[in-house]
């Protein structure tokens, strides 16, 4: 992987958030490729419970101060970054008042979705691609983890379809057994049409549940890796049904030679 240069996008990331299958590979992932000799950006919401003072967090100023148009919305992109404890490694967060200040990641004391995951994902996506775009950093391979990331490919292949910079760009999806219950609001594909997205890339969005979250991702990806031993049985399926190159389960304590692999083997070939 030595110069290969991987965007990790994630809705978690440890040391920021407690630790879950997402957030840990989502750090260690960067850090395998970060040591053998890869580039690496890292990319994750910031919400309202990281205490910014403890991992000292600040803004970039030359990043930020940009609009994203959300349902007809400005909504002001703040970006900020800080750096990981004991490793080379730095952490872009996207920042707006509005949909992450709250004290809390997806759902409310309790337990309810909050209402606008669908705008916060959005938001999430065209954040990430803007913000890569002012670095004018083109990413061999964009590494996809946590479902509020998963509208990325959605966007990447569509909305900004003709973007150069990403024009070799590969995606990846990693699909976890960790989701939400229920769906997003009801209007949620009416937000994404707004952006006037082909509505065949839409289709299964008219139930904006966890598993169509996923397959719209996995459909705008060119691999996936399943990140968790135990995914939902439909969504399992509808992966063993796909062309593209699948990677199986593997433990923290032995993924790192098979993603090197699959990303040199099978998503770059």
């Amino acid at each position: 992987m030595k110069d290969k240069r991987v965007l990790y996008v994630s809705s978690e990331v440890i040391p920021y958030l407690p630790e879950t299958e997402i957030s840990s590979m989502s750090f260690e992932a960067p850090r395998m490729i970060n040591s053998s000799g890869g580039q690496i950006r890292i990319f994750m919401p910031r919400y309202g419970n990281i205490n910014e003072r403890r991992h000292q967090l600040h803004e970039v100023i030359r990043l930020s101060g940009m609009n994203l148009v959300i349902n007809d919305m400005d909504m002001p992109l703040i970006i900020k970054v800080a750096s990981i404890p004991k490793e080379r490694i730095q952490v872009y967060f996207i920042d707006n008042d509005d949909y992450f200040k709250r004290k809390a990641t997806y759902a409310d004391e309790e337990g309810n979705l909050y209402k606008d995951n669908d705008e916060r994902a959005i938001f999430f996506a065209k954040g990430v691609i803007e913000t890569v775009k002012k670095l004018n950093w083109a990413p061999d391979i964009i590494h996809v983890h946590g479902w509020l990331a998963s509208f990325l490919p959605l966007y990447l292949r569509n909305y900004y379809g003709s973007e150069p910079l990403f024009e070799n760009s590969k995606i990846v999806t990693s699909v976890y057994g960790q989701g939400f219950d229920g769906a997003l609001g009801t209007n949620t594909i009416d937000k994404i049409r707004f952006d006037a997205i082909d509505e065949e890339a839409l289709a299964d969005l008219e139930e904006p549940n966890y598993l169509n979250l996923m397959k719209v991702a996995i459909q705008n990806s060119d691999a996936v890796i399943i990140g968790s031993q135990d995914v939902p049985e439909d969504l399992q399926g509808y992966i063993d049904s796909l062309s593209k190159p699948v990677l199986k389960y593997h433990k923290v304590e032995d993924f790192s030679q098979a993603y090197q692999d699959f990303y040199c083997n099978d998503v770059l070939k």
